[in-house]
């Protein structure tokens, strides 16, 4: 059958990507008047990219990632564990953590943290309602760091994992527990041995989009003074004038941790998926990767079988 629709799709995507790429390459005349210049800046995002401010950015951005998205991590299995508990009170607390630090703003959270100095001079360890034994200097303590990545992006991301893991442990069907006590085990040995292994092909897909989405957070940290990327972006555009080159460098260091995050999940996702019959239905990594530019695979030829005669 003709399919004329797909043509005509194709030549005004092919059109457009044409002018696109056009775009990208043309020049403008030079701002001191000799000659012309990229219209995007390419040298000077050349010359910004591995400069030592950005490399340091960068590697800030992914401390900060790694940071967060443990905290987030562990606090969200913690709070998952205690949202699915029997016991009320858990249940009940899980549930207004996950509802107020969902419900504001991480950028506010950041603020909030990183102001708390003004609500609480001192901190201190003792006996509740009666002595004070270790006493604290909370400028010491709560630092920009500490408030962007801990409290403000760790917290806040900990809310959100503690859904995706709930909806894990939820996805597992309730004979896995049903069996296991009739074995004798505990909750903890459960929950360790048999829900979360057959949960994580459930929490893996939602947690990849959840480390990519934090990378992108950690943005947020320039507002309290961290020197990630953002950070040294905005730096660089307030000293030369030019905003589009250093928002141009950052946005491939950001391109460069997506793609390799992106692989990295998609290896995590078809190992988890062994043995629930997706692991080898879907199509390979480089098989995905090359199918944009009409690359296929060829047919492996069908073996022909051979007819022996035997002699009577």
């Amino acid at each position: 059958m003709r399919h004329p629709g797909r043509w005509v799709a194709a030549g005004v995507i092919l059109v457009v990507v044409a002018m696109m790429i056009h775009t990208l390459i043309s020049h403008i005349p030079s701002q001191t008047g000799r000659g012309t210049q990229w219209r995007f800046g390419w040298d000077q995002v050349g010359a910004l990219i591995f400069t030592s401010p950005y490399v340091s950015g960068a590697e800030l951005t992914l401390w900060l990632t790694f940071v967060a998205m443990s905290i987030g991590i562990i606090g969200g299995l913690i709070t998952a564990v205690l949202r699915l508990s029997a016991n009320p009170i858990l249940s009940g607390c899980a549930f207004l953590f996950t509802w107020f630090f969902r419900g504001t703003p991480v950028i506010v959270q950041i603020f909030f943290w990183y102001n708390i100095l003004s609500i609480y001079p001192k901190l201190s360890l003792g006996i509740p309602f009666g002595t004070e034994f270790v006493h604290l200097n909370p400028s010491k303590v709560i630092t920009g760091f500490v408030a962007a990545a801990i409290l403000g992006l760790g917290v806040n991301e900990a809310a959100y994992m503690s859904e995706i893991v709930r909806a894990g442990f939820l996805s597992v069907d309730v004979g896995q527990s049903e069996a296991a006590a009739s074995l004798g085990m505990g909750r903890a040995l459960t929950t360790r041995r048999i829900l979360l292994p057959q949960a994580m092909r459930v929490i893996i897909p939602p947690t990849g989009n959840e480390v990519i989405s934090m990378l992108k957070l950690t943005s947020l940290a320039s507002f309290v003074g961290i020197a990630e990327l953002n950070y040294q972006a905005s730096a660089t555009a307030a000293r030369t004038f030019a905003p589009i080159p250093p928002l141009i460098a950052i946005s491939l260091w950001y391109l460069a941790f997506t793609t390799v995050l992106s692989i990295i999940q998609y290896f995590i996702e078809r190992r988890f998926s062994r043995g629930f019959g997706r692991a080898r239905t879907g199509p390979r990594f480089w098989e995905v990767m090359r199918r944009p530019f009409g690359i296929r695979r060829q047919p492996s030829p069908v073996p022909t079988l051979v007819h022996h005669t035997v002699a009577a």
